[in-house]
């Protein structure tokens, strides 16, 4: 079973357990997936559909943050919680001191030595990491590295 079927599933048991905040925010993200494969005319894989998690879960945070601004902390943790439930579809995120040890390697392996090769890291980390890893985390790691 793919991810997107798992969570086609999920909805139909938040359904069955009359879970409504867990059904509309499943459905939202089903409708994402959807608009997608509509508009690039594609078959979603599990890789770009934990891009397009990761998307949402962005989308979330910042808008937490900007209901915390404008004190509208009922609005903001909502979203929070529908963050906490779209992070279980995310692939088990790297500590940060696994990330360190993987990109120290990476760095051995590619023999980069200075911040202005760190595209050429940051491209090749992306391939291995993938999703396990916060793309803004891989960046401030890189450079913590290079510097």
């Amino acid at each position: 079973m793919n991810l997107k079927e798992k969570i086609l599933e999920d909805i139909k048991d938040a359904m069955r357990q009359k879970d409504d905040f867990k059904r509309n925010t499943l459905r939202t993200l089903n409708a994402c997936f959807k608009q997608i494969e509509v508009d690039e005319r594609i078959e979603l894989d599990n890789e770009r559909i934990y891009k397009i998690i990761a998307s949402e879960i962005k989308k979330r945070n910042e808008a937490a943050l900007a209901f915390n601004k404008g004190s509208r902390e009922d609005l903001a943790q909502k979203e929070l919680l529908e963050v906490e439930i779209l992070s279980q579809y995310l692939p088990k995120q790297l500590s940060d001191e696994e990330l360190e040890n993987e990109l120290k390697k990476l760095i051995t392996t590619l023999k980069i030595s200075s911040l202005k090769e760190q595209g050429i890291l940051m491209k090749e980390a992306k391939n291995i990491f993938k999703s396990s890893v916060d793309g803004k985390r891989l960046n401030e790691m890189v450079r913590k590295l290079l510097s």
